[in-house]
């Protein structure tokens, strides 16, 4: 196991990892046992792992007795990474927060972070501490320019954007870049399903224009717009993977579908979108469902999905069968100038 940079502070630990596979080697035993919460750090590792068979494998074999922690090492330049915050109160090493700092083929993602702890965090100075430690790593690993964006839990995001404001100089936006609930649908709470109105099913290379202009509709309506170029290439990317629904109604395309993260128990729908012609119809509800009861047959355990209050899709998601778990989730913003961010 090579893992890179480590920076002591008391009994906290920030490790550095160049590679999915170091960073699986000491997180994956606690990400899975959070695995719904930390769906997007850990999915996003999974698929930069070196090979399935240490994912089906190796991951699945690691403990906590397994984690051991590299000797003390300075934070070293990085594009993609992932800092990991340690404590040593116990007899072993616990694991209380995890920072991805990756990209995507349309650019960087935003900064996400994750805690292992409850939403309370425990307390103000635990957080304080920690996430002081963690910001300082950082901003020695990276131009701060890069730090465009942070999303997390709203007690997360909000003291890192307090820290990182102090150590870069950059200015928080006035107002959240993303605001959302977090729900969740397992088997039980899965709703009975309703007669289809439009025909659901897994797109096809025939579909890529036109899931393509769903797809730029649907980033025109955030932060991060896609030109019409990028969003068919996008979408192309999306079917290849097998991982985008559609809803067909008289030959057109009306609404999509997209399940981008996934791990052992868990996957995420990150993208539903209706055109405004075919709105009101319950296509959104029809392939929201599909896809739902669809992951449930392949095994998995709960399906995951990050939703806007003031977004009225939150009824649609809440007709399948989706519940709140309570939290608000934010993304906040930093004024660097122009940035290539997108996720």
């Amino acid at each position: 196991m090579t893992l890179s940079e480590v920076t002591h502070t008391d009994k906290i630990v920030v490790l550095q990892h160049d590679s999915a596979e170091d960073f699986l080697a000491v997180a994956y035993p606690t990400l899975r046992r959070h695995e719904r919460s930390a769906n997007i750090v850990l999915a996003h590792a999974l698929t930069r792992a070196p090979a399935v068979e240490y994912v089906l494998t190796d991951c699945q074999f690691l403990t906590d007795a397994d984690v051991e922690l590299p000797s003390s090492a300075p934070p070293r330049q990085g594009t993609c990474f992932w800092l990991t915050v340690w404590s040593h109160s116990k007899s072993e090493p616990v694991l209380d927060m995890a920072l991805s700092c990756l990209d995507s083929s349309f650019g960087n993602y935003p900064i996400f972070l994750w805690t292992a702890v409850e939403q309370s965090v425990s307390s103000s100075h635990w957080l304080d501490r920690r996430m002081d430690v963690l910001a300082q790593h950082l901003r020695a690993c990276l131009n701060p320019e890069r730090v465009f964006s942070v999303f997390g839990t709203a007690v997360l995001a909000e003291t890192f954007a307090k820290v990182w404001t102090g150590l870069a100089g950059f200015q928080i936006a006035p107002e959240p870049l993303y605001t959302a609930f977090f729900v969740v649908c397992t088997p039980q709470t899965l709703k009975p399903s309703k007669p289809a109105k439009g025909l659901a099913r897994k797109a096809t290379m025939l579909d890529v224009a036109a899931a393509g202009r769903l797809c730029q509709e649907f980033a025109a309506t955030s932060h991060y717009r896609l030109g019409e170029a990028d969003a068919m290439l996008e979408a192309q990317a999306l079917i290849e993977k097998g991982q985008l629904w559609v809803v067909e109604k008289e030959k057109e395309i009306a609404s999509i579908c997209a399940v981008t993260r996934t791990s052992l128990r868990v996957s995420a729908i990150t993208k539903v979108f209706t055109t405004p012609k075919w709105r009101r119809h319950g296509f959104a509800q029809d392939v929201v469902y599909e896809v739902t009861h669809r992951l449930f047959e392949c095994g998995k355990h709960s399906v995951v999905l990050y939703v806007d209050p003031g977004n009225s899709a939150k009824r649609v998601y809440e007709r399948v069968g989706f519940t709140e778990g309570g939290e608000v989730w934010l993304e906040l913003g930093f004024q660097v100038g122009k940035h290539t961010g997108h996720w």
